[in-house]
């Protein structure tokens, strides 16, 4: 055996000698032959620019022959696969991105390269062994369209290869074709009808095991979703594959012990019910309802009308299955669908009883709110009929289920009327449940109908204070007295349910029972310690906690020692990773909680999910305490801001990262009473980590979180708090921000181009538009953060991105790049003049133009930066001023301006037009212009303009200017009613200053008798209250 350092010694060209020899020698230890060609292959892969080129051409022909040989020669399959592996690198990079030989231009050796790979490839379709090297290679080039015209030919091989190997009772080639359709569906292009053909054969053969025809139909399946425009043209095998869907979710067991069941067993995700069901989920998702819809529908009503209750339990798991995909073409039919579906709820079979329950649980989710107006009567009436079923516990947890969907998404409003029955049957099936419990030790139908109880209170907050007392006693006996393991998912429950009670009813009710719940927190927290790692009570008390914070605000304080330690614990809990070969990864999927992803060159990320539930709930905890104690949780700032700025954190959950971003600007809030010299310091912690993570962010809405705390931070710490690294850092990170945005928008006009383009591919082109905007509108959050701190010292930075800025306002860009492109120019008038009068060439023109858009976003952006420009603009922009009021003053008269849709865009134009009249005077003429200002108030949509003008207006009366007033006060009922308008649509809060100023000019009226009484005259019943309202508030 050599050492590592002699191995690396050698020479490469000795080096592949010798690891040939080495692996071709079978009488050596099989460890020592496969680490050679793990070697091999690893030098293939990071070396060959350095190894291979340099190699005399017959010598490089030599190891291709000696490879090939070796490849047939192997008896030894684990061993043979390992061989295939460098032979798959090694055609892998023989060829380039153009699918030429990358080594040479003669053709000779272009020919020997393809000559190669070709065989190699032929070899390997009649070794059915070698089938992951096909793939390997395959999925190695996924970019390189080139290539796969190449290889089309070996396709139909393939195809044969999937085919005998199922029939040899061996799956691996069939995985290697879910890998391809999953990540190179185009690959497989040209044979699409075959595959899909195969597809469907193996998946109907009932001959092959259930595993093989699951994976045959996850072929389908996959291509739905990752090409669905493809698939969408192939609609015989989709109408073809429903069939076989349906047909496994028919494949059921008769289960005498099923109605009765105490314990809720995991779904068996190997059985055909099981995988109909999810695939027919994913693939009215990834195709679209309106394809899936008409398909389906008969099939199902069929099934629903079969004598045979497996058929009708998969007809109505089907219908919950379409939900999401099918929701648009579903809506539609609703009515109809929803009345025959509550018909199941008295079918003769528990199980199709169950299976209603679902389709209007999950019908309740899907169709949310709308599904809840519509139904409400018939829905809760039916519902709380399946749950008096008292021989069939299954099928009353499973109602109770429905009912917890259904409540969760009701208006308040909805289900008020029907309280005083809910909670009658909820009380008398606790009441006889917690009976059962004593006496048989049943508990299924107790733990939904606690959170059945918990999610009506949710909804109907201060409206169940009068059931308060009716529920209160039981739960906290339950609490205290359901202690054993087999009960701990119902004590976890009832704690979440007295905590939501509590919160529903308001501090003042609970009040009478807080201590005794906190006591019994407290005693289940000590023994937290003891608690086992599974132990669901824990994160029903992470959170319970939580909303005893919120209950008693600084009161809960004085419970945090106790609190903090587990709830850190667990927020602190380590994501297991590994980086796994596919053979690694193979023998590992059977663990439990672990993840994987593809990373390609076989090569896959492992993460164990055990536990990152628990840490999300624990990480939205501590961004709940930081909220609602503000400074009162300073002990916990440090201690948190490490545990959320922790390099494990990007290797979490979504909902970890997104906490660890929303704490960072409220844990400065909260450490501000320290200090500001403690305040930096954590800044400075934060700040590389956050400017990191906006660079390195992949999931779109997590980093949108991430720059819109980090904007938050920036406003909360101010001038200063970005050093010259932290700018350039920042500075490149937008820039790639933007320079993204355009190229994604480019790749957009591609896709709209290819050949697979229609209406459903639109769709999704539409949402990742969306998804880019929302990133563009957290780039406009940070500038506008950094301009509001920092003002003209930063504009030598921000000429960087200038180019990009401007590009964003170009005519021919979609409306939202313009208005956000506004909005950044917007800020630098408003927070860096008169400096900003330096790039007026690049904004003004567009600017004035953009104030009569066809879009109102982008006239409402044009409308704020003219009137920040009279505000703050300083004399340059003076000129300008004057161009822009006629412009304002069309938009403000033409017929539609205050439409639902447009009223923002004319309330910032009546705005700007009053900055234009008070901090411009000279250029317009004032005069003139007023009585029209006047009578297009009040503005009460945008709420900050409402208080720009409501303070102009009383700036213009407390001068007693006669237009505004009017000869002998004559336009003094006209300003009343003006307030009380906007007083009714709540324009101005109470604590606003502007809100004393106007009920300073009412007060001044009221004081002259004949005056006051004619102004409330001309007032109608409800503007008086207004005027009423603000004297007494303000």
């Amino acid at each position: 055996m050599i050492s590592h350092e002699t191995y690396e010694n050698i020479p490469g060209q000795s080096k592949i000698t010798f690891l040939l020899q080495a692996i071709r020698n079978t009488t050596a230890a099989e460890e020592a032959r496969q680490m050679a060609a793990v070697l091999l292959r690893r030098l293939l892969s990071s070396a060959f620019d350095e190894v291979y080129p340099t190699l005399p051409s017959d010598v490089q022909t030599a190891i291709k022959s000696e490879l090939l040989m070796i490849i047939q020669m192997e008896t030894q399959s684990s061993m043979r696969k390992k061989i295939c592996d460098i032979a798959a690198e090694l055609a892998r990079n023989l060829i380039d991105e153009d699918g030429n030989n990358q080594c040479s231009q003669n053709s000779g050796l272009r020919e020997a390269a393809f000559t190669f790979s070709g065989t190699y490839m032929d070899l390997i379709f009649r070794k059915i062994e070698c089938h992951n090297v096909t793939a390997a290679f395959i999925l190695a080039n996924e970019h390189n369209v080139a290539l796969f015209k190449h290889f089309a030919d070996l396709l139909p091989g393939f195809l044969q290869a999937v085919n005998d190997s199922c029939y040899q009772n061996d799956d691996s080639v069939l995985k290697s074709l879910v890998e391809i359709a999953d990540t190179v569906p185009k690959y497989l292009r040209p044979h699409l009808e075959a595959t899909l053909q195969l597809s469907l054969k193996l998946c109907g053969d009932t001959s092959l095991n259930n595993m093989q025809r699951q994976l045959a139909l996850e072929v389908i399946v996959t291509l739905s979703e990752t090409a669905a425009a493809m698939l969408r043209k192939h609609t015989n095998i989709v109408a073809q594959t429903i069939p076989q869907m349906l047909a496994m979710m028919v494949d059921l067991e008769e289960d005498e012990d099923w109605a009765n069941a105490d314990e809720l067993e995991d779904d068996d995700f190997d059985s055909n019910a099981v995988a109909g069901e999810s695939a027919l989920d994913r693939m009215a998702c990834g195709l679209g309802g309106k394809l899936v819809l008409p398909m389906i529908k008969e099939h199902i009503m069929q099934m629903l009308q079969n004598p045979d209750w497996k058929y009708r339990h998969a007809g109505l798991m089907a219908l919950s299955a379409i939900g999401e995909g099918c929701h648009q073409q579903m809506e539609g039919i609703l009515n109809e669908i929803v009345n025959f579906v509550l018909l199941f709820l008295q079918d003769p079979h528990p199980r199709v009883r169950y299976a209603a329950c679902n389709a209007v649980g999950q019908m309740a989710t899907d169709f949310a709110p709308g599904f809840q107006k519509k139904f409400h009567e018939k829905v809760i009436a039916a519902l709380l009929q399946t749950m008096e079923d008292q021989g069939n516990q299954r099928v009353q947890a499973h109602a109770a289920a429905a009912l917890i969907n259904f409540t969760e998404d009701c208006p308040k409003s909805l289900l008020i009327p029907y309280l005083d029955n809910l909670v009658k049957h909820l009380h008398s099936i606790m009441v006889l449940k917690l009976q059962e419990l004593i006496q048989k030790g049943t508990k299924l139908v107790l733990e939904q109908v606690v959170t059945s109880i918990a999610s009506v209170a949710d909804t109907a907050e201060e409206k169940f204070v009068p059931y308060y007392d009716l529920f209160m006693p039981s739960l906290k006996h339950i609490v205290e007295n359901a202690v054993q393991k087999e009960l701990r998912l119902l004590r976890g429950k009832t704690i979440e349910c007295i905590s939501l009670i509590g919160l529903a009813v308001g501090k003042e009710k609970f009040m009478q029972d807080a201590s005794d719940v906190m006591q019994l927190l407290l005693k289940t927290q000590t023994d937290f310690s003891d608690m086992e790692d599974d132990d669901p009570q824990i994160s029903y008390m992470i959170s319970a906690w939580a909303r005893m914070c919120k209950i008693l605000g600084k009161e809960f304080q004085q419970y945090l020692p106790v609190v903090m330690g587990p709830l850190m614990k667990t927020a602190s809990i380590k994501p297991e990773v590994a980086l796994l070969d596919t053979q690694d990864m193979e023998n590992m999927s059977d663990d439990d909680g672990w993840e994987f992803v593809n990373l390609g060159d076989q090569q896959s990320f492992g993460i164990k999910t055990a536990g990152l539930e628990e840490k999300s709930t624990a990480c939205q905890m501590l961004v709940c305490y930081a909220k609602e104690l503000k400074e009162g949780f300073v002990e916990y700032t440090e201690q948190v801001v490490k545990l959320m700025n922790n390099d494990d954190v990007s290797l979490t959950i979504k909902r970890v990262r997104v906490a660890a971003a929303e704490s960072m600007p409220l844990l400065l809030e909260c450490a501000r009473v320290r200090g500001p010299e403690y305040l930096t310091q954590m800044w400075h912690f934060m700040c590389d980590a956050l400017i990191k993570a906006i660079g390195t962010e992949p999931d779109s809405d997590v980093l949108s979180e991430i720059m819109h705390s980090f904007a938050k931070c920036i406003e909360v710490m101010g001038d200063g708090c970005l050093n010259n690294e932290h700018f350039e850092e920042l500075g490149g990170i937008l820039k790639a921000k933007l320079e993204e945005h355009f190229k994604n928008q480019e790749l957009r006009q591609v896709k709209r181009q290819d050949e697979d383009y229609d209406e459903q591919v639109e769709e999704s082109l539409q949402d990742e538009d969306d998804n880019d905007v929302y990133i563009l509108t957290k780039v406009s959050d940070i500038l506008h953060s950094i301009f509001s701190s920092y003002k003209e010292k930063v504009l030598p930075w921000f000429e960087q991105l200038l180019p990009l800025i401007v590009n964003l306002i170009c005519p021919h860009r979609p409306w939202p790049d313009r208005q956000w492109g506004l909005c950044i120019f917007d800020d630098v008038i408003e927070h860096c003049s008169p400096a900003s009068f330096k790039y007026a060439e690049y904004f003004l023109r567009p600017m004035l133009q953009y104030v009569c858009d066809n879009s109102p976003e982008v006239r409402q952006a044009a409308a704020y930066g003219l009137g920040v420009m009279a505000q703050y603009g300083g004399d340059n922009y003076r000129p300008f001023c004057t161009e822009a009021l006629p412009l304002l003053v069309r938009v403000i008269q033409s017929a539609d301006s205050k439409t639902k849709e447009n009223v923002n865009a004319t309330e910032n134009c009546i705005s700007a037009v009053g900055k234009i009249m008070k901090f411009k005077p000279d250029c317009v003429n004032v005069e003139e212009v007023l009585p029209h200002w006047l009578s297009w108030l009040p503005l009460h949509e945008d709420k900050e303009e409402a208080v720009q003008t409501f303070n102009y207006l009383c700036d213009l009366i407390e001068s007693n200017h006669p237009i505004v007033l009017g000869p002998n006060n004559t336009n003094l009922p006209k300003i009343f009613s003006i307030i009380a308008e906007g007083e009714m649509h709540e324009a101005i809060k109470h604590e606003d200053p502007c809100a004393k100023r106007l009920a300073n000019v009412v007060r001044q009226v009221q004081t002259s008798g004949g005056l006051w009484t004619e102004c409330i005259a001309q007032l109608s019943p409800e503007q008086q209250a207004a005027i009423q309202e603000l004297l007494n508030s303000a």
